[in-house]
This record gives structure tokens, sequence and C-alpha cells, in this order.
């Protein structure tokens, strides 16, 4: 990392000799120092003492060459050939073996035209220069070569790289198995906690179901070395929590009975049951009628007499270690986004500087990139293409490596007792090389198996849900989750009203998961009830090809019902569970159908015997991903105790929404009123609308729909106005300083931090004291936050 230098990497000559041994060093190609020299027409001796630092000389190809023809710097062909003839005949005085090599950048001659125009994308100014680097064979190679003579060419072709094979040791960089990090007493201490709170939930003795369940889970974890990785994820957890910030779950890790005892997720995973609250009786029911607890109803202890609990949302353990419980688990969290990078800094105190690094990613050119360029190309050219000719091109580059990057919030997390070398190269990602970040250089998938992954992302649920806490007083996790005016904000508008407007169908708008005008679609036909409809429903949006084409029209045309059908991956391993298929196979199904890869001819088959319904087989095979029940469950569980504000408590709810999510809420336009804002949605549908611009038109959707309830915003004011935060003032909501267009973060900070000295006498007065520029205050006074504030303090003697 020392020596990188613009976009490529370089290594001094000094380092070179410093770490020579162990390594193969060759002379490159027409770059390299030595070629050079034979171009410049250095001598003999002189080529001779270049050549001596190098284990084999290389040459390649004339055509890869014929650029310095074309430059005037060689007169032709012939002189090219020279050239690699005097490097030949060096390596014979000098006892070096001489290989001849493609530089190949592609495979296939066909291929160069794809470079063309990934060049030109990229603007350099010679593309279209012909350059066949194409992998060429050894038949065309011994070709190329042959003006060395037969002898010679068969040597530089097939025998001296045969020999530079040889010279290597087989190496094999990924490693073969896991190499988690050592946290002494970690397989007893979470066999412990599991069991301790277990049985502070259920009793001792344990219902036998909770049992079972919880040796079937720890026996894996435990023998294949996963324990460590709960240890470290309910570490974070807790001190999050303990910082006031919760944590939300992602992927699969609420499969696990076992995280939720340690308290890394809050989804449990048992089939849906009672719980007394008293005596801790526990009835389950296994017949399936209901997806979720909290969807039961209210029970009283048939023991007792006192009031149950409703838990369990029915999740296969497989779905996150395996049908053998070997695979590797990923344990992602959700952090609040303002409290990431203390999750980060926490991490690297548990385990040391020099043993956690930044998950390094490897960008490709996606398909949008690639029309773009395919279309630039070919207009700069003056040429045009049948559409079908065009896609070839653009699948032609596609997917191709772009740059590197890191994951959001991926960390890889080293044995204290290896080196992050043992792994992996590492680097500074390439948008990022001036910052103090470190990743690895493999993608992390590469070495996913290798070296624990943690997933410390930031999301605003868990800020959102601080904000509505620290506002209301009220703890979010006491919220019920099935609150029946809160649920029908999924189906009608009713718990909102009255309602000075209409403001659609349903109640959703600002609801994570549910707000987007895709899922609101959904929502209205569907129209859910219970907790259960709404996990189905966030399984199909963040799914590929579940609803669009597949579960919408098998619910369109009556085939099946939304419980019915296809949403969520962990669905079809229950389902074929049900229908007497042994658990190994139902497994094997869902993991090929979750992955987009369809179903075999023996899967169908097995599944026919099984009576399982045509529909259900051909909406197995359109499915390209689905996504997890764990993480369903646990952003509707956000999105219930939000929506709860919403109903309850509409200026907390509205106060937190604007300020944790509306980044680009503009005070000017959204404060004015309704006119201005349906004037505002109505020019973002008339245009091909961007991504801001959708996002700007869903925050006047939200402010709109808070005046139809009968609430206000007040201006923006310099002394009333917090930096960031909208705040509730008499039952109106007050905009904070940075909403103004203008008005930044740190500038809004300064003048909150300056005006608790006095009132500003003039707006000369308030940049000085503020430090804030004349066009801040500009922007402040134009849209009346200085009031009558004069420009300057001094006292006119001249009338």
């Amino acid at each position: 990392m020392r020596y990188f230098g613009g976009k490529s990497p370089r290594i001094p000559k000094s380092e070179l000799v410093r770490r020579r041994e162990g390594l193969i060093i060759g002379s490159a190609c027409e770059a390299g120092e030595l070629f050079t020299a034979a171009l410049e027409g250095k001598s003999d001796a002189e080529l001779d003492e270049i050549a001596a630092f190098y284990d084999y000389l290389e040459i390649q190809p004339i055509c890869n060459n014929r650029f310095l023809v074309e430059q005037g710097r060689v007169d032709g062909d012939e002189e090219l050939q020279n050239l690699n003839r005097r490097i030949v005949a060096c390596g014979e005085r000098c006892g070096k073996p001489v290989v001849a090599t493609c530089d190949a950048h592609f495979l296939d001659p066909y291929e160069e035209q794809y470079r063309r125009i990934l060049l030109a994308g990229q603007g350099y100014q010679d593309a279209d220069r012909p350059l066949p680097l194409y992998f060429r064979t050894t038949e065309e190679m011994l070709l190329e070569f042959a003006y060395l003579g037969e002898e010679k060419a068969m040597e530089v072709v097939v025998t001296n790289p045969n020999l530079i094979a040889d010279m290597c040791e087989t190496i094999i960089p990924i490693k073969d198995r896991m190499y988690p990090p050592n946290i002494e007493g970690a397989e007893e201490n979470l066999r412990k906690f599991s069991y301790e709170r277990a049985a502070e939930i259920y009793g001792d003795p344990l219902p036998q179901i909770v049992a079972d369940r919880l040796e079937r889970e720890l026996a894996p974890i435990i023998s294949n070395g996963f324990a460590v990785m709960y240890m470290i994820a309910r570490a974070l957890v807790q001190k999050s929590e303990s910082d006031g910030y919760l944590v939300g779950s992602r992927g699969s890790v609420g499969s696990s009975l076992v995280a939720y005892l340690s308290g890394i997720t809050e989804v449990n995973s048992l089939p849906p049951h009672y719980i007394c609250t008293k005596c801790k009786h526990t009835e389950f029911d296994l017949s399936g009628t209901y997806e979720a607890g909290c969807d039961m109803p209210d029970a009283v202890c048939p023991v007792c007499g006192a009031p149950c609990r409703k838990e369990g949302f029915d999740i296969p353990f497989e779905t996150f270690l395996g049908f053998k419980g070997e695979k590797v688990p990923d344990i992602d969290l959700n952090f609040s986004g303002v409290y990431q990078s203390r999750a980060h800094q926490y991490t690297e105190e548990l385990f040391g500087v020099g043993h956690v690094f930044r998950a390094g990613t490897i960008a490709t050119v996606g398909d949008k990139n690639a029309y773009g360029y395919v279309k630039r190309y070919l207009e700069s050219h003056g040429e045009t293409k049948p559409r079908p000719e065009e896609n070839r091109l653009i699948a032609g580059f596609t997917n191709v490596k772009r740059t590197t990057g890191q994951h959001p919030g991926g960390v890889m997390i080293v044995p204290s007792d290896m080196e992050i070398e043992d792994f992996t190269p590492v680097q500074h990602p390439a948008d990022k090389s001036e910052k103090d970040i470190i990743t690895t250089h493999f993608d992390y998938h590469a070495i996913h198996d290798n070296i624990l992954k943690l997933d410390l992302l930031g999301h605003d649920d868990p800020t959102v849900l601080r904000m509505l806490g620290d506002l209301s007083g009220i703890d979010v996790r006491s919220l019920p989750l099935t609150d029946p005016k809160v649920m029908s904000l999924f189906s009608n508008t009713k718990a909102l009203e009255p309602l000075t407007a209409d403001i659609g169908k349903t109640g959703a708008i600002a609801l994570p998961e549910f707000g987007t005008h895709f899922v609101r679609g959904m929502l209205e036909e569907t129209m859910p009830t219970t907790f259960g409809e709404l996990v189905r429903i966030s399984g199909l949006s963040h799914g590929t090809d579940v609803w669009l084409g597949n579960a919408e029209t098998l619910i369109k045309e009556g085939t099946c019902t939304l419980r019915e059908c296809i949403c969520i991956r962990d669905d079809i391993m229950l389902y074929l569970m049900r229908t007497g298929m042994p658990p190994e196979d139902s497994f094997n199904i869902t993991e090929r159908v979750r992955k987009g890869k369809g179903l075999t001819d023996k899967q169908e088959a097995l599944m026919r015997t099984y009576k399982v319904p045509e529909w259900y087989i051909g909406s197995c095979k359109k499915i390209a991903y689905m996504f997890p029940k764990a993480h369903a469950v646990a952003y509707v569980t956000s999105a219930m105790r939000i929506a709860w504000f919403k109903v309850y408590q509409p200026l907390v709810f509205y106060a937190t929404y604007f300020t944790v999510r509306a980044d680009d809420f503009d005070a000017e336009t959204m404060t004015g009123g309704r006119a201005k804002l349906e004037a505002l949605i109505r020019a973002v549908s008339r245009q091909e609308a961007t991504a801001k611009d959708e996002k700007t038109a869903t925050i006047a959707e939200v402010a709109m729909e808070m005046y139809a309830r009968g609430f206000e915003f007040l201006p923006v004011d310099v002394y009333r106005s917090a930096a960031t935060d909208f705040t509730i003032e008499d039952g109106r909501l007050r905009a904070p300083l940075n909403a103004l267009p203008g008005v930044g973060k740190n500038a809004a900070l300064s003048i909150v931090k300056a005006r608790a000295a006095g009132e500003f006498l003039s707006k000369e007065e308030l940049c000085q004291r503020a430090g804030v520029s004349s066009a801040v205050a500009d922007a402040l006074s134009r849209n009346g936050a200085l009031g009558d504030m004069p420009e300057s303090a001094q006292i006119s003697f001249f009338l």
C-alpha cells in the first residue's frame, strides 16, 4: 500500500531485492526495462547487465508492439522481430530462459470489440487502436515465432514455459477451513447463557420442544466452532443497547433459537405458542393455523388464570446453518446509522488493532453502465446497430471487474495468533485510497468460509426507534405487534381519520418497508390483516421474480391466496415437510429455488409424488431470489412499532420521520401548504424522475398526509429552530435550520451554539459569531427566519 501511485500498484526494485527469496521475476512486456533498453539501442553488455536481475526473459507477438511502428519509433515488423531476436540472444548469453507470452487481456479474438468499447467509455483516446491481445493456442504461438526457427520457437513457446511452471510450488491462496477468532470459554458460555435465558422464559424443566430445538442447534454450532461468532454478536448487541440504541437483525440469524436466547435477535423462531407470564405454562400450536404467534387470539393460562404472552414465528433452523449445520453463519446486524462507527470501533477494542479489517469488494460493470458505453461508442462512430446486436455487445462486458471498494458494514476478524496476510493481501479501496481505511484485497466472498465476517450495518430504523422513544418516553419494545388500529393502516386509512383530504387507499406511507408506491400497490391488492401476512408481503417485495409475473398473477387469477403462495424462502421447506416429504429433500429443494436455480427433473417428480400442485411447481421454477423469513419478521416488527406512533402519537411520528428519513426536506416548499406540495408532485410525475426527485416527492406526500390530519409546520426561526431536528411546538412541527436550502448541517450547529450567548444584533454579527458565510444569512433572511434583523448594527449619522 505504501507504493501505490495513481491507479497502478508499484513495487520499488529495492523492495523486490529485499524480498527476493521465493519469487520468480520475469522481464515484462515492452514497458519493462529490458525491452526498453533494446528499443533504445543499448549495447549487448548493457542488456546483459539488466537481464542479470531476472529469472526469465519475455518476448511477445509483434502485433502487441505494432503501435511502436505507428508512433515511428521502429520501421516495421522486421525491426520488431529483431528486437525479440536480441532478447533471445541475451538469454542465450546469460543462461536465462526466454519465454514467449501473450500478454492476453481477453480469451477470443472477437472480444477485442468489447475491450474497445470499454476503453472508450473510460476516456482512452486510442481505444480503437487494433490490439489483438487474445489468448493464443500453442499452434498460434509457434506460428507467431516461426521467424526464430522451428527449434527455438518450440523452446520459447513450449519448453521454457513448462520449465517456469515446474519451478512454481503449488500454492492455495484461499484456506480450506474456517479460522474463527478465539474467545476463552465461548462454547461453555453460549450453552450456559442459552439455557439460563430459556429457563427464565419457559421454566425449568424446559418444554420438550424447546429443549430439543436447543440441542439440535447447539450441537453443530459448537462442533463447527461457530460459538465464538454468537458470542461476538452478543457482545456487540449488548454494547449498543447499553448505549441506548436497539439493534435489528438481518438475514437468517433470526432462524436460530440460540441467537434469540443469547440476545442477538428479537425473532423467536419456535412455532407459535402461548407462555404464561406467571407460572410459565406453555402451549404450542403445531397445526400451521398461525404463521406468527402474535396473531393468535389473546388467552389466559388454563393452570393459573394469568394472561399469556404470544410468541414464535415458526422458522426452521436449517435456513441459517444448512441441513447438517455445517454452513458458515452470516450474522448480520442493523445498528443505528449514528452508532455504526462506534460498533466498528468497539469490535477493534475487542480484538485489537491489526485484527479487524473492512471487507473488500470488487465492483463490476453493471448492465446500465454497459448500455451507456455501447450507446455512446456507437454514436461517436456514427453507427447504429439492431437491438439484438446492441444486446450482444452489452452482454460482452457486463460484469467485467471494474474497481475495488468496501462493504458498507462488513468487517473481517483475524484470529489473535494469525495475520491478515495469512488470508489475503490488504489495500485501500480504490474509491477512497487517501483515507485511513484498509480493506481485504480479495473480495470478501472469496474468503467468507475462512475468516469471520460480521455485517455491522447502519440503518435508519434503530435511529427512528431511539428518537420515538426519547420524544415520547415510551419503551418501544413494550408496544403490541397486532394493535387493530395500527394493523388497519396496511389496508385502509380509518385509523388516521378525520382527514381533510384524500391521502390514498392505505395509511402505509412513511412506514419502513411498506411506504413505497410498489409495496403500497401490493397492499391494495392483498389487503393484509395479520402480522403473518405482512411478513409475506415483505418477502414478496424483497424477492426477485416472486411477486411480479408470479404470485401476483396467481392471486389475481384466484389460483391461490396470499397465505398459500410462495412468499419467503422458508415457505417452501415448511410446506413440503407438511406434505410428508423428508426434511432433507424439502431443504434441498428450498436451497435450489431460493438461489434461482429452479428444480431438477428428479425434484419435480418427487414433488408430484407428494401431490404438490402444478402451479406451486411452476412458481418455484420462476423464482430468482427469495428473502429469508427471519429478516422479514425483523423488518415488520420495526415497522409495526413505528406505525404505532403514527396512529397514537402523530406529531412524534412526523417529527421523527422528517428528522431521520427526509434528508431532502426543503422548508421553502414543504412548509408552504398543500398547493405547493401538489405542484411539486405533479412536476415530478410529468418528467423523467431521478432518484432524488422521487425521494422529494415521497417527502411531499408525507407532508400532505400530515396536513390532511390537521397538523401544520412552523417556519424556520433562527432562535426557535433546532439545528437538525424537527421539534414539536404548540401542536405543530418547527422545521430545523438545516431544512432551508443553503444552510448546511455544520452551519446550523454553529448558529445554535452561537445563539446560546445571546441574540444577534445584525446579520453581520450572526456571520461573525457563528462563523458562517453571508450566503447562509441570506438564505435565512429570504425565508423570514431572521425576522427584521438589520444587515448591520452600525448607526448611520447621515440622514
